[in-house]
């Protein structure tokens, strides 16, 4: 029961869900995609992923200084049905203008702003 609290206490964050709801459109974003997107702070930003690592929501990884995220690929039988329950209630939310804003930040990267990569896959549907 603890685990399950603890993933509860991880969703129950506006802006937590919205990194979720980016995260589940895109395989992987690093924090300066996060940041930009959401217009948070760096140290925010890596706070809110911080909780969702804890919870055995997300995974990370490192790439040369940048820290990238992505939704765990293994999560244990209870988290696996939370986190595909909750993508699709994402799906009848809009969520143009995170993704908008995500895209401005990828154009302005591409100009020759610092990340690790120049472009995101999208998930397959």
């Amino acid at each position: 029961m603890k685990k399950l609290a603890r993933v509860f206490k991880a969703l129950a964050d506006e802006t937590r869900l919205k990194i979720l709801a980016l995260l589940f459109e895109h395989e992987e974003l690093c924090v300066c995609d996060l940041t930009a997107t959401l217009g948070i702070t760096q140290s925010k930003a890596s706070r809110h992923l911080r909780y969702l690592v804890n919870a055995g929501i997300l995974s990370d990884r490192r790439e040369g200084t940048w820290m990238l995220y992505r939704v765990v690929e293994q999560a244990d039988k209870e988290t696996s049905l939370i986190l595909d329950t909750l993508k699709e209630v994402l799906k009848h939310y809009d969520l143009s203008d995170l993704e908008k804003a995500l895209q401005s930040h990828l154009a302005n990267r591409a100009k020759g702003v610092a990340c690790p990569r120049s472009g995101l896959k999208r998930r397959s549907k």
